[in-house]
């Protein structure tokens, strides 16, 4: 059986590690019964599960420290009009009131 290449890389040295296939080249890890075609795709996804669009609004879940800044983010603070990035561990761009243009990452983030 011949396993695919990795989505992220295109590596062909992948291997299975249980019901994951990981690429030693990139570290890359994703489940091999989801398939690939999703994970190409850059579907990103929220905390609780939920595919998340361009133009969405997002609640964020939980304080968040941002560097450089002397007040935090916090939980509940309601963000409109994001935007998805594929590049990086941040896969969202938006405009938070009161501290301005920001990256976050979609693990701290639900769907409004």
């Amino acid at each position: 059986m011949s396993l695919p290449n990795c989505p992220k890389c295109n590596s062909e040295y992948v291997y299975e590690d249980g019901e994951m296939l990981v690429c030693p080249m990139c570290a890359y890890e994703w489940s091999a019964t989801i398939g690939a075609a999703e994970e190409a795709d850059n579907v990103v996804r929220d905390a609780n599960g939920n595919e998340l669009q361009d133009g969405d609004t997002i609640v964020i879940i939980k304080d968040l420290k941002v560097k450089g800044a002397t007040n935090s983010l916090k939980k509940g603070t309601k963000v409109k009009n994001i935007r998805l990035i594929a590049d990086g561990d941040h896969n969202i761009d938006c405009k938070i009131p009161g501290f301005g243009a920001m990256s976050l990452k979609s693990e701290f983030v639900k769907k409004a």
